[in-house]
Order: structure tokens, then sequence, then C-alpha cells
């Protein structure tokens, strides 16, 4: 009894480590939250209760709808781009035979680079004046307004995030490959079935835990963008590169509203948790090798 007791009571001492860490940065931050989202404040003095104001506020909000339909664009230019992208080079790899690590670790390196860094990086290719509009003048006669154009600025922005992320959702598509037994290749190689069809039929349906994975993560970053929009645009031109973080940052510390920040946070989690549900009940399917 006295064993158990002093087991019993390691094991609560361990774990009141865990515990005193998760009441300090997650417990008293989402009660913190709840505050703020049903009352206001404005960073002094004590918060006034409103009830649900700030979260039926977000509603009839046009800046709020301005920032979701950009999120809509924004996954519809860059979910595609960095799947087919990332499935290309998920191929490709699977297919090497050389310098497999030196090309992985090549593609990561966009992924760990400095979002400020990149991004000064690319408003310097884009710009007006850049190398890329130059050569466009100098070849075609012609420049391309990536940043001053409202829906070419959302493009281009897609199109750096999707430089950035190529090789980190290519690695998980490429392990979803190597997943797959090469028995089953060899099987349908046997019954005459062409490439074409070995991977529309067997690849690309054994892959579904890794595209699922994927899908969801290409989500999620498409409603936690800010560094990009936030360095090159600023929101602009015509709010159409105002994301749902740059809103909250701009409503709670230049706007000086932290309460209805809080409310546009919670709504924006709700709705992409709500997407993510979508996902996966339209393309997640039981995958099994035998």
């Amino acid at each position: 009894m006295k064993l158990r007791r002093r087991e019993a009571g390691l094991g609560w001492g361990i774990l009141a480590l865990y515990l005193c860490y998760t009441a300090v940065f997650w417990g008293y931050p989402f009660v913190w939250m709840l505050i703020l989202a049903l009352s206001r404040w404005r960073f002094v003095g004590k918060p006034s209760f409103v009830g649900l104001q700030n979260i039926l506020r977000i509603f009839v909000d046009s800046m709020f709808w301005r920032v979701f339909w950009n999120t809509m664009n924004f996954l519809l230019y860059f979910v595609p781009m960095v799947f087919v992208a990332a499935l290309l080079f998920a191929l490709a790899l699977n297919k090497m035979k050389y310098f497999k690590t030196f090309v992985t670790l090549s593609f990561l390196v966009s992924y760990v680079s400095s979002g400020v860094a990149y991004s000064i990086v690319f408003q310097r290719i884009f710009s007006e004046i850049g190398p890329l509009n130059r050569f466009l003048y100098n070849t075609f006669g012609f420049t391309i307004p990536w940043f001053s154009d409202p829906q070419l600025a959302l493009f281009s922005i897609a199109l750096m995030v999707t430089w950035k992320f190529i090789g980190y959702y290519g690695l998980i598509l490429y392990s979803g490959l190597q997943a797959i037994p090469k028995t089953i290749f060899e099987a349908a190689q046997l019954d005459g079935a062409s490439r074409w069809t070995t991977f529309w039929r067997i690849t690309f349906p054994l892959m579904n835990p890794a595209v699922v994975t994927v899908l969801i993560l290409s989500v999620n970053l498409s409603f936690g963008i800010f560094t990009e929009p936030y360095m090159i645009t600023g929101g602009g031109p015509m709010n159409r590169t105002l994301t749902f973080l740059l809103y909250m940052y701009t409503t709670a510390f230049q706007r000086i509203n932290p309460s209805y920040a809080t409310a546009l946070a919670i709504v924006t989690a709700l709705i992409n948790f709500s997407l993510v549900l979508i996902v996966r009940k339209v393309v997640e399917r039981e995958v099994s090798f035998e």
C-alpha cells in the first residue's frame, strides 16, 4: 500500500509540471479569450460585459465578408497550385536514384527560410521595375502589375506561398508513396495496367492519408497567412489581400479593439474547422494495403 501511494505521489508530482504549464499557457489564455469576446475592452480599465454583441456584429461587418471572400479566393489559387506542384515533386523524387537527399534539402530551404526575408526578395522580383518585368518588357513589350492589380496581387502572394511549401508538402506525399507496397505495382504491371491507370486506380487512392494531410494543412495555412500580405501589400490594393490574421491585427492594435479582434478569431477558427471537416468528409477514404 505504501509503495502504491509513493508511486501515485511520484506520478502526480511529474504530472503537476504539465498541469501547471497547461493552466498557465493554455487555460488562462483560453479563459481570457472568452472574457474578451463577451466584453468591451480597450487595453485599459476593466472589461465591460456586452454578451454576444461582438459575435453578432461580425455578420453585419462588410470588411469581414471582404476578408472571407479574399480567403476563399486565395484557397482557389493556393490549394490546387501547391498540391499539384508538391505531387509532381513527390513523383519525381520517387523516381530519382541519385542526389535525392540533396534535392530534398534544396526544396526544404524555402520552407525554413524567413517569411520576412523571402517576402522582400519576391517583392523586388515582382516589382514594376524588377527583373521579371524588365525581362517581359524587353522580350514581349509589356509588364504585369503583380502587386498593384487587386486580383493579381492575391495570385502573386499565393504563388509565393506555393514556392515556400512545395518541399514540405512534397515530402508528405512522398512518404505516402513510399508506404505503398511494391508488390501492388508489380501485380498491376503483370495484369497489363498502363502507367496512367496504375496512378489513378492504385497509386493516388492509396496515397489518400497523405493527400488529406496536405489538403488540411493547405486550408489551415490559408486561414493563417499574415507575413506575406503584411510585408508586401499591407492588405491592399482595395483590401483584396486583407487576410483574417491581418484584419485581427489591425483591429486589435491599430483600431484599439482587442475584444472585437478576439471575436473575429473565434469565428475564423470555427469557419476553418468547418472547412476542414468538409474536406475530410469529401476526400478522406479508408485505405488498406491487403
